[in-house]
């Protein structure tokens, strides 16, 4: 995704880049399968403009109390539960024909803090979301999410899904950015790297395992969602979601069919036919279409050997030890 991504506007704060550059330098680095180089900042391997992008939001974000930041690791489920959450929002509009889903992509509503607004620029006219409560996304771990947000009240949602179907939809989405096929090669060396922890936003069990102590320890302002549960039980988690954010269904809303008519709208099926999604062009230049796949549970059956998959669970199992977390 980082390959297409628009250029920040640097030059605002000589003494500020100067330190952020320096702090960069000392930072562990490691070159990934696409041979980009990585920095590890917290625990977390980034690209070097995100990791500017990182910084400057850890700086300069202002929270506000009713701000909603959404989170995952790439390829979990994140346009989805974006779509989910500003439909939830915005479900007493009466009709679809003028829902925000219908005029922009789920990316666009929501917009990434570290890949799209302080990519941009260090300070961010933040003004012009004018939605309340204002939406955001990011692929930070919690730790570094948190670190401007002291102890403000707002509310964190985090999906997680399978690892391996985590890494299946990363090796298709990387190969459309790249304009090839989706070959077996390449997936060799994502599982390699998947494995060794090595990997823009990774390693994926850190990523995941920081939302899940932080929803234990702390449920009122972090929720934990399985994308399998989604998948599984999607009315009950919707119910779930909504209730987290504040904006609980009414029973009248529940007879009138409000829950299903959300769980249409924003079903992969419509939102991937919407017009928006089949020629609109994102922040960074690439076709909303790319962000719709399958959204199958399982995949990773259909693509990974034997050899693959018992490779990833042994990481997994390891390292989810004791956590009391099952995936």
């Amino acid at each position: 995704m980082n390959q297409t991504e628009p250029l920040r506007n640097i030059g605002d704060d000589d003494d500020v880049r100067t330190e952020f550059r320096s702090l960069i330098s000392s930072l562990p680095s490691d070159i990934n399968v696409q041979g980009k180089k990585l920095c590890n900042y917290q625990g977390c391997w980034y690209y070097e403009k995100n990791l500017h992008a990182v910084l400057d939001y850890q700086k300069h974000f202002k929270p506000l109390d009713t701000d909603i930041i959404l989170s995952s690791y790439p390829k979990s489920g994140t346009t989805w539960l974006k779509a989910l959450t500003v439909a939830l929002l915005h479900r007493s509009k009466d009709g679809i024909q003028s829902h925000p889903l219908t005029s922009d992509s789920p990316h666009g509503l929501v917009p990434f803090l570290e890949m799209n607004l302080y990519l941009k620029s260090s300070t961010p006219d933040l003004t012009k979301i004018s939605s309340s409560p204002r939406l955001f996304s990011t692929h930070m771990p919690l730790h570094t999410l948190r670190e401007p947000l002291k102890d403000s009240p707002c509310k964190i949602v985090y999906v997680s899904r399978n690892a391996k179907d985590v890494l299946v939809s990363l090796w298709h989405f990387r190969s459309k950015i790249e304009k090839k096929e989706a070959e077996i090669s390449s997936l060799n060396s994502i599982v390699e790297s998947f494995c060794k922890g090595v990997d823009n936003n990774g390693p994926v069990w850190d990523h995941v395992l920081s939302y899940w102590k932080g929803s234990l320890e702390d449920p009122k302002h972090v929720l934990f969602i399985r994308y399998e549960d989604l998948k599984e039980e999607p009315y009950a988690q919707v119910m779930r979601l909504a209730d987290f954010l504040g904006c609980p269904f009414t029973q009248e809303e529940i007879h009138r069919g409000s829950v299903e008519k959300i769980l249409n709208l924003c079903s992969l099926c419509n939102l991937s036919n919407l017009d928006i999604n089949k020629t609109g062009v994102s922040w960074n230049n690439m076709d909303h279409s790319i962000y719709f796949r399958k959204g199958e549970v399982d995949d990773w059956k259909n693509h990974l050997t034997t050899d693959m998959a018992n490779k990833i669970d042994m990481v997994i199992h390891e390292k989810f030890q004791g956590s009391g977390l099952k995936i």
